[in-house]
């Protein structure tokens, strides 16, 4: 297995561009098998996941051709069949494709999905969003088998705000007869993108970007070109890892509007940046200090997906930070790896652990845990004193491109091994 080996010690300067957003690209990939015929997206990353997703469609009769961060999809010949398990096993976006396909076949049977662990991530949400649009969810002790002779719109109630089951809710609707609301929908930008690109085959939806999103039906969707919005979350994490080197990156390709949580917390701590109209700009900062608490929640509060890299930062602050996980249990498992280079944690619980800082890291062997983690890890990897050695970057290469080749040009010391 590859492994990621850094120096540290070095601070990151100069500028950088973000890829196009993953967590955008998979259901919008997902999306573009509504519609027959040949739909074109640019700036989608070049990732596992992006991979994975296209290998399924790929299994199901599409034909794609990916090259220079474009992706054209032909899907005038899908044909109805079991995804193949190789390619489930590998993400939890591969759920995606229930929104999709039940509308286009009637009928889906998939194994459950794979990807980060991260606790008891359960398929009800969705599973009961498609039953209230007139789904009917058979037995399966092995996966998961839908059929629906006809989707039918109607307002629903989500039991949580899913990302994953509003994204399907959302492309059931599209073609659905009659009008539907989704209440408790979630509404994080990749959620808007999704329902942007939607809007561009021909679906009719409002209240994008809020917590109750109306679709009214339409018979068909016809194939588009468009392009993905920029990775917010990649955006975080090189900002989180400009600010813990000290050092001077401009990143560019974001929408700073979809990161407000974040540069709340990065001005608690003293941290000092510039925001652009689709720009930020880190600059080098001395004597940050502790937050009172770093809580993740739903969009527009802090981003689970970036609270690890955060909390590595938070071992450079002054005084006492609380750290509260409030989406997934087991997200803190990484907080052992950072342990063993030095870091002064304490666990109140699997969800809260207290950071005391400033501490000195120590490069050593460690592992990522998870995608966000992995990127938590190169973070406290470029802080440490000496040589960190970083195993299962399997998960980092699934969430973000050429983060090496990225950071390479930011003047960081790293290469896989």
């Amino acid at each position: 297995m590859p492994k990621f080996i850094v120096q540290g010690g070095k601070s990151l300067n100069g500028e950088v561009t973000v890829s196009g957003s993953k967590n955008a690209a998979l259901p919008i990939i997902c999306a573009a098998l509504l519609a027959k015929g040949k739909t074109t997206l640019k700036n989608v990353p070049d990732i596992a996941d992006i991979h994975s997703m296209i290998a399924i469609a790929e299994s199901l009769g599409a034909v794609a051709e990916f090259s220079d961060h474009q992706l054209t999809l032909d899907t005038s010949n899908l044909k109805k069949m079991k995804i193949p398990d190789l390619h489930v096993n590998k993400m939890r976006a591969s759920i995606l494709v229930l929104g999709s396909l039940l509308p286009r076949f009637g009928e889906v049977k998939m194994a459950f999905p794979g990807g980060c662990v991260l606790g008891k991530r359960s398929v009800h949400a969705h599973t009961y969003a498609l039953k209230e649009f007139g789904c009917k969810v058979i037995d399966d002790k092995k996966g998961l088998h839908i059929k629906a002779t006809k989707l039918k719109g109607k307002k629903i109630i989500l039991p949580e705000l899913s990302v994953t089951a509003t994204e399907n809710a959302i492309m059931a609707a599209a073609t659905a007869d009659g009008e539907s609301e989704i209440r408790l929908a979630a509404n994080e930008p990749h959620i808007q993108d999704l329902c942007h690109f939607l809007k561009s085959m021909g679906a009719k939806i409002s209240g994008i970007g809020t917590n109750e999103v109306k679709i009214k039906g339409v018979k068909t969707l016809k194939p588009t070109t468009y392009r993905i919005t920029g990775d917010y979350l990649e955006a975080g994490t090189f900002a989180i890892a400009a600010v813990a080197t000290k050092g001077d990156v401009n990143i560019k390709g974001i929408n700073p509007d979809h990161l407000d949580s974040l540069w709340q917390k990065l001005d608690e701590i003293g941290a000092k940046f510039t925001l652009g109209k689709n720009s930020i700009h880190v600059h080098p900062s001395n004597g940050k200090k502790a937050v009172k608490i770093l809580r993740t929640a739903v969009y527009p509060s802090f981003p689970t997906d970036l609270q690890a890299p955060f909390t590595v930062l938070l071992t450079q602050t002054r005084g006492v930070s609380k750290v509260f996980e409030t989406l997934f249990e087991g997200r803190l498992n990484y907080l052992f790896e950072l342990e063993k280079m030095g870091a002064h944690v304490e666990f109140l619980n699997p969800h809260q652990a207290l950071i005391i800082g400033p501490t000195k890291l120590h490069g050593m062997p460690i592992s990522s845990w998870d995608i966000r983690a992995g990127a938590a890890m190169v973070v406290a990897a470029l802080i440490a004193t000496g040589e960190t050695e970083i195993s299962n970057i399997n998960y980092i290469d699934r969430g973000y491109e050429d983060l090496q080749g990225k950071l390479e040009s930011l003047g960081a010391e790293i290469k896989r091994a």
